[in-house]
């Protein structure tokens, strides 16, 4: 009876299957324990930083979406409306 040994296949690839795995691994640890400031993007990526709520409702009022007194209420909405800090 013949029969193809083929052990010598997986000892070639197993040094490979290994880089990868590790690869991986460190790839997920390093994804996974990011600041979420860092998650964000940023101008060096080529992305805009997040706006804030206030900032969104100082631009709308700047390019004249809203008037003053809908920037008024909005601003007072979320003065009312922010988490306090622990």
């Amino acid at each position: 009876m013949m029969y193809w040994d083929g052990g010598w296949v997986w000892m070639a690839f197993m040094p490979l299957l290994w880089i990868v795995l590790i690869g991986l691994v460190v790839w997920a640890v390093v994804h996974l324990t990011r600041r979420p400031a860092d998650r964000g993007g940023g101008t060096e990526h080529g992305w805009a930083p997040r706006e804030t709520p206030e900032e969104i409702l100082d631009r709308r009022f700047a390019s004249g979406e809203i008037d003053a007194d809908a920037y008024n209420e909005a601003h007072k909405h979320l003065a009312a409306h922010r988490p306090k800090p622990r």
